[in-house]
């Protein structure tokens, strides 16, 4: 059984993906989401990235190692952690969104290589789709491995998973060191802190099956087809109960709306608390409601950014870039375009609190909060559905995703300007 004790050993294990395919959604486009669970005041600013051409020969500095640019790299969004090269998550200019997680396994990692935050960021920058993607991802993983912590504050590497969509499909990927494996997403899947691809995989990587026979995880006698999961995956340092009940809440809530899957139901879903209005403040780490989609477990993990990509089947239309700075249960969601100039005081922010930095003034309201949750969190709440609902109603009346660039970059600045008004009001109301 989960205990106090397991909790609190400084392990940061958390993180949620969701994504709907056209054949799910209420409008055929498809949905890519993610909560990012890092440290509660791990500032997460938004960096936009220009397609870009590199010199022959030259060189790529990710968070701790030097590899080989590319001749070409991708226009894009992401959310960085302050302190690393990589993305939590992001969208390029292709459609492809991509997303990592923790995961545990029973190879341990030692030595310097790439992140999981470096392979999402260079798998947005190198894949024109999924699948490239994955190809990108998978090949630098086998050549570089994985190595050097995922943290600012402590030593602390470890495995990564990722779901990656574009506008027409999504996949699962996991990994153990060099190791890894794939599978096709149907209709809508989700991906927590734990590996889940069992025998089920549609590809693995050379020498995986060996290998695990030769540490004693798998029998070669065994008369059934390779369970990478079975494998691979270990419960002792991240007991199940962290990502168990969030995985299955998510698989939930996606079953529950298959076919009418839209923005709206997705921000449902990065909020969800078990059906509460807040976080479980009376329940133990014992029981899997203590960790919620929307993540209020320090030091195990706290929701610090989070992200919808809308991806249309034609790409005559525009990405749309759903953003929310900190919880999403007491932030707000703003619209950013992959083809329009993001503000840039969506990039401001770094270790400590600023008064000029959008994700520190939504962690100082939630800071505010969290005081008094029953007194404040519905006031909030409701300020902020309030600015939602009249983005939506905007952005459908006046059809903004059919405008210029121009126009569309102009109603990007004035929501942003909206929002961080109402956090400043909110803040004054609250204090």
């Amino acid at each position: 059984m989960l205990s106090e004790q397991n909790v609190t050993l400084g392990r940061r294990v958390a993180c949620d993906s969701l994504v709907a395919l056209g054949s799910a959604t209420a409008d055929g486009s498809v949905l890519f989401a993610k909560n990012s669970d890092r440290p509660a005041a791990e500032c997460q600013p938004l960096v936009q990235a220009p397609r870009q051409s590199h010199s022959p020969g030259s060189a790529l500095r990710c968070t701790y190692i030097e590899i080989p640019q590319v001749a070409q790299t991708s226009r894009l969004i992401g959310s960085r952690p302050f302190w690393c090269w990589g993305f939590e998550h992001g969208l390029n200019e292709h459609g492809v969104a991509i997303g990592n997680h923790t995961v545990f396994t029973k190879e341990t990692l030692s030595g310097k290589g790439l992140i999981g935050m470096d392979l999402v960021r260079l798998g947005l920058e190198r894949g024109r789709s999924a699948e490239q993607a994955i190809e990108v991802i998978t090949a630098l993983l086998e050549t570089y491995g994985q190595g050097g912590s995922g943290y600012a504050d402590k030593d602390w590497p470890y495995h990564n998973s990722f779901l990656v969509a574009d506008r027409s499909a999504a996949f699962v990927v996991e990994t153990s060191d060099r190791h890894w494996a794939t599978r096709c997403v149907q209709d809508v899947g989700s991906v927590s802190n734990h590996l889940s691809i069992g025998a089920d995989w549609d590809a693995l990587s050379e020498g995986a099956i060996e290998d695990a026979i030769q540490q004693a995880w798998w029998s070669e006698e065994r008369d059934e087809r390779f369970d990478f999961a079975a494998a691979y995956r270990d419960t002792t340092v991240a007991p199940e109960a962290i990502s168990s009940g969030r995985h299955q809440r998510t698989c939930a809530l996606l079953e529950t709306d298959k076919g009418r899957l839209d923005v709206a139901t997705l921000k449902a879903a990065l909020r969800d608390h078990y059906g509460r209005q807040g976080p479980a403040l009376d329940l133990t780490p014992a029981d899997p409601r203590y960790f919620s989609v929307c993540m209020h477990a320090e030091p195990v993990g706290t929701t610090t950014a989070s992200m919808i990509a809308q991806l249309p089947a034609s790409p005559d239309k525009p990405l749309t870039y759903w953003a929310s700075l900190g919880s999403p249960c007491l932030g707000a969601f703003i619209p950013l375009f992959v083809d329009v100039d993001i503000p840039s005081v969506l990039s401001r922010g770094g270790e400590q609190p600023s008064d000029d930095s959008p994700w520190w003034q939504a962690k100082r309201l939630l800071t505010l909060v969290e005081a008094d949750w029953s007194a404040h969190a519905p006031v909030v709440r409701r300020q902020l559905n309030q600015f939602e609902a009249a983005v939506a109603e905007q952005m459908e009346r006046q059809q903004i995703a059919s405008k210029s660039v121009g126009e569309r970059a102009a109603f990007v600045n004035a929501t942003v300007d909206d929002l961080l008004g109402r956090l400043h009001r909110l803040q004054s109301r609250i204090a």
